[in-house]
C-alpha cells in the first residue's frame, strides 16, 4: 500500500437499498462532469498532481491476475522472516520458537517492478499425529492455489524426514519449486548448503533471510519463474462459487442436499460429520453454482488442534476461493460468540455475504422474538447482509437462497463512477460537513472508487476523518448506490493544508 495511505473497513451500514444494482461508469450527465472537475481542481491544489498515486492505488486494490508464490517449509526454517525480507517490512510474526504462524496469510510483494502474492504459511512438525493429513492441510492448500512454491530448508540442520515427505507432494503437485538454504549466514554455510542437491529439486539458493545475505539473487529467480499473468483472486469463467459456512450441526450439508434435490453429501445429526470442504455443481432454476460444503467452525483456529485445527484451514482456504459467503446460523438456538466470529471472518475476507437462519421449522413465535432482539443486538456490524429464513428438512424459502445470493453478488460488484461519487461527496460536505475538532475542520477534496469484489473507495482529504463520520458516509453510500450483501472498505489519504508563501 502506497505511504500515507490508512485503509478503514466499513464498520455500520443502514439496509437500504435502490432498485438498481450497476451503476453507469460513463460521465455522461453535465453536473457529474462539473462536480469531478471541481474536485479535481480542489484536490490538485492541496496534494499537487497525485494522479500517478491514484492509478497505483487503483491497481495495488486489483490485484486479479499476479502470480502467486508460497513459502512452505518445516516450523522454526525462517519462512515468516523470508516473508519479511522479501516484502522489505517486518509483518509477519517472527519468534525463536516454532509454530507462530499457524494460518495462511497472504501479503503483496514487489521485485524490480514485478508485483506478485506471497503466501506465509504454517511450518509441519514430525511429532504431529497424522503427519500426512498434516502435509495435506497445509501443503496442499497453499500448493494448489499459488503458481511458484519456495521451499525452505535450514541449512544449519540439513534435509530432513519431514522435508523429504514434503518434496513428494511438491512433486506430484507439478508447480515450479525454487529450494531456499535458509540461516546460510556465512561462506562456510553456503558450501554445506549445496547437500540439498540430494532433496532433487534443483539448485539450493542459500540466504540469511535475517540479514539479507543473498536475498537479491533469491528475488531474481523468484521473478523469473512467476508466470507474467497468475492465480491471483481471479474468479475465471464458469458457475459462481459460493462457501458455506456455519458451526458445527448447523445444518451445511443438509441445506446443501435440500438445494441439489439428492443426496450429494453426508449428514449425520453427530457433530463434525463433514471434515473436507465438498465441491459441489448445482443448478438452481436455470443457472449452475459451485457450492462448498465446509466443516463446521468450532472455535479460532490458534486455539483449535488436530484435525479440528486442519479441518478450519480447509475451511479457511474454501472461503479465500469463493465470491459469497452463505453463513448459516441455527434459529432455534441463541446466537453464539462463533456465530459472530465467522460472520466477522468473511466480512474481513471481503466476501459477499448472505445469512441463512436454519431450522427455522423449530422456531415457536417466543423464539423468534428473542432471535430479532438477538440480530439487532449481536449482528449490527451487517445490517447490509440479506437474511433468508430457511429450513433445509422441509426446503422452506430455499428457492429464495438464490435471489439473496444474486443480490449480494451485484452489490459487492457494483462501481460508481468518479463524476457521481464526486459529486456525491460534495453534496454530503455541503450538507453534513466533518465536526471541528481542535480548531480545524477535515474537508473531502476528491474521491475515486479504486477496486470492486469489495467495492473500495479511496479519499483525499485535508484531515483526518472520525470514525463516525466514516460510518455516516458508508451509510449514505449504500442508501444511494446499494452495495447490498457487500462490505465497504474506505481509504483516506490525508494531508494538512500547506503554508501559501
Amino acid at each position: 500500500m502506497t505511504d500515507g495511505w490508512l485503509s478503514i473497513d466499513g464498520e455500520d451500514g443502514d439496509l437500504d437499498t435502490p432498485e438498481f444494482n450497476e451503476v453507469d461508469t460513463d460521465v455522461d450527465d453535465v453536473e457529474d462532469d462539473a462536480a469531478l472537475e471541481l474536485a479535481l481542481a480542489a484536490a490538485r491544489a492541496e496534494f499537487g498532481e497525485f494522479d500517478e498515486d491514484l492509478a497505483d492505488l487503483t491497481e495495488k486494490n486489483n490485484t486479479e491476475g499476479w502470480p502467486v508464490l508460497a513459502i512452505v517449509g518445516r516450523p522454526n526454517v525462517g519462512k515468516s522472516t523470508l516473508v519479511n525480507r522479501i516484502i522489505g517490512r517486518r509483518e509477519a510474526v517472527v519468534e525463536d520458537f516454532p509454530g507462530v504462524t499457524r494460518d495462511r496469510v497472504t501479503y503483496e510483494a514487489d521485485w524490480n517492478g514485478k508485483r506478485f502474492i506471497l503466501i506465509d504459511t504454517g511450518g509441519w512438525d514430525r511429532k504431529v499425529k497424522g503427519m500426512a493429513a498434516a502435509i495435506a492441510a497445509q501443503a496442499e492448500r497453499a500448493i494448489n492455489d499459488a503458481d511458484a512454491v519456495a521451499f525452505v530448508v535450514d541449512a544449519t540442520v540439513g534435509a530432513t524426514d519431514t522435508d523429504e515427505a514434503v518434496v513428494e507432494v511438491l512433486r506430484k503437485s507439478g508447480k515450479p519449486v525454487i529450494l531456499v538454504a535458509n540461516k546460510a549466514d556465512d561462506a562456510l554455510l553456503e558450501m554445506e548448503a549445496t547437500s540439498l542437491w540430494s532433496l532433487g529439486l534443483g539448485e539450493p539458493y542459500p540466504v540469511s533471510a535475517q540479514h539479507g545475505r543473498g536475498s537479491g539473487d533469491l528475488l531474481d529467480q523468484i521473478v523469473k519463474v512467476l508466470p507474467e499473468e497468475g492465480k491471483g483472486r481471479m474468479r475465471g469463467v464458469g458457475p459462481r462459487r459460493v462457501a458455506l459456512l456455519g458451526k458445527p450441526n448447523v445444518g451445511k450439508s443438509s441445506l446443501l442436499n435440500a438445494m441439489a434435490g439428492s443426496e450429494r453429501v453426508v449428514v449425520d445429526s453427530v457433530a463434525g460429520t463433514t471434515v473436507d470442504p465438498v465441491d459441489e455443481l448445482v443448478q438452481l432454476k436455470e443457472k449452475w453454482w459451485w457450492f462448498v460444503d465446509t466443516a463446521g467452525i468450532r472455535r479460532r483456529a490458534k486455539e483449535a488442534s488436530g484435525h479440528e485445527y486442519y479441518a478450519t484451514l480447509r475451511t479457511t482456504a474454501a472461503l479465500d476461493r469463493a465470491e459469497v459467503a452463505l453463513i448459516l446460523v441455527d434459529s432455534s438456538e441463541p446466537i453464539s460468540e462463533q456465530d459472530v466470529r465467522i460472520i466477522s471472518m468473511a466480512e474481513e475476507a471481503g466476501r459477499a455475504i448472505v445469512i441463512a437462519y436454519n431450522k427455522w421449522d423449530l422456531t415457536d413465535e417466543e423464539r423468534r422474538h428473542y432471535l430479532e432482539r438477538e440480530i439487532e443486538r449481536d449482528l449490527v456490524q451487517v445490517p447490509w447482509a440479506p437474511h433468508v429464513n430457511v429450513s433445509a428438512k422441509t426446503g422452506r424459502h430455499i428457492e429464495r437462497l438464490e435471489v439473496a445470493i444474486e443480490a449480494a453478488l451485484a452489490g459487492w460488484e457494483t462501481r460508481v463512477s468518479t463524476g457521481r461519487l464526486n459529486q456525491f461527496l460534495a453534496s454530503i460536505v455541503q450538507s453534513n460537513p466533518h465536526p471541528i475538532r481542535g480548531g480545524k475542520q477535515p474537508r473531502i477534496l476528491f474521491g475515486a472508487q479504486v477496486a470492486t469484489s469489495p467495492p473500495t473507495f479511496a479519499l483525499f482529504t485535508t484531515g483526518f476523518l472520525e470514525a463516525g463520520y466514516r460510518r455516516f458516509i458508508e451509510r449514505r453510500l449504500r442508501e444511494e448506490y446499494g452495495f447490498d450483501g457487500t462490505p465497504i472498505r474506505i481509504m483516506m489519504r490525508v494531508r494538512e493544508k500547506r503554508s501559501r508563501k
